[in-house]
């Protein structure tokens, strides 16, 4: 049973929200906190050679990890690591073109599931970051862990890098419902797993992040989302009951309150899309929410940030609410917009 009603902030401001419990000032952490927007990352990156080098590098990993912690006291960290770990660790080669983004091969569109050689322990150097931030983080810090959920994680496994619309992926979905929830399941296992991993070595609470699940219609969304995600949240908390759970659809729009009623997370996470006055009405009474300040806004700053920031913290007058972006911060935000977003969230 969720503790109701406002209360002071806790040691730990943001995991007392992600249990119901409303605070005074909202808990603040912002998606991708950990990179490229920060001086200090960039650095250090120059120092490291690829992206994927660093997120299994354990030691300079965690060091990414605490640097937006030091420099603004965000209530949440967030580990720094990469949702394509997990098809990296059942089998396929995963690597990242300058510029472009991610690549995985073979891509699943022309090979099978069946063909790919499971190596579950390249992700022990992830385990090895968490332990070193977990070790590190002050009193105060909610510590975060995260997956990407299936039906994302499958439509980079399936057409080997990202896409627009994901066609690739619904095409196989469509045309091959078969083989495609064997991929499904492949991933979900491993999630389960992974996130579980994440958290015996310190992860306080995890965050499912489906970043394209708004390309797929309600009848798709429920089976490749809402089911998938649901029986991740069940295995885990039949593992960690008291490990809190956020649900992040992205592009959701309409189809959030079912995905509130059904997947079981601890609390939703808004992209900057949702009006937030109408989530506060058709998601379930006192279910914590988080976002949803569109990230271009806080690039802009100014009047535009600060009109932007009354109208989110008005929506929510008796909900427990995390502070957050409706997406991830891009890289060139001022650091002064971010210093000026948290003036004025803790007042």
């Amino acid at each position: 049973m969720r503790k109701r009603g406002r209360v002071k902030a806790s040691s730990k401001s943001l995991l007392a929200t992600l249990r119901g419990v409303r605070q005074e000032k909202p808990a603040l952490w912002l998606m991708r906190q950990a990179g490229r927007y920060l001086p200090e990352y960039r650095a250090l990156r120059e120092t490291k050679g690829g992206f994927l080098e660093l997120c299994y590098d354990s030691e300079a990993a965690a060091e990414v990890t605490l640097q937006p912690i030091r420099r603004f006291g965000f209530d949440g960290a967030i580990l720094f690591s990469d949702i394509l770990v997990v098809p990296h660790a059942l089998g396929q080669h995963l690597w990242f073109e300058a510029g472009e983004g991610p690549r995985l091969a073979p891509p699943l569109v022309d090979s099978a599931l069946a063909s790919l050689e499971a190596m579950p322990q390249r992700l022990d150097p992830v385990y090895g970051t968490v332990a070193r931030v977990a070790a590190s983080l002050p009193a105060e810090t909610t510590f975060l862990g995260f997956a990407g959920s299936p039906w994302t994680v499958a439509t980079y496994m399936v057409a080997g890098q990202g896409s627009k619309d994901q066609a690739q992926a619904r095409r196989v979905a469509f045309g091959d419902p078969v083989a495609f929830q064997a991929i499904i399941d492949a991933i979900l296992d491993l999630s389960v797993t992974y996130l579980s991993g994440q958290i015996e070595n310190g992860v306080e609470a995890v965050q499912l992040f489906d970043s394209w699940a708004g390309s797929l219609s309600p009848a798709q969304f429920e089976r490749w989302v809402i089911a998938p995600n649901a029986e991740i949240i069940r295995r885990l908390k039949a593992l960690h009951p008291d490990t809190p759970v956020i649900g992040f659809p992205k592009g959701a729009g309409g189809k959030l309150p079912a995905y509130a009623n059904e997947v079981g997370a601890d609390a939703i996470g808004l992209d900057e899309t949702v009006d937030p006055v109408w989530a506060d009405q058709a998601l379930p009474a006192h279910l914590p929410v988080q976002g949803n300040l569109d990230p271009l806004a806080l690039v802009a700053g100014g009047e535009a940030l600060d009109t932007a920031i009354d109208r989110i913290l008005a929506a929510f007058p008796s909900r427990p609410h995390i502070f957050n972006l409706g997406h991830g911060i891009v890289p060139d935000t001022p650091i002064a917009h971010v210093e000026h977003l948290i003036r004025r969230i803790r007042g």
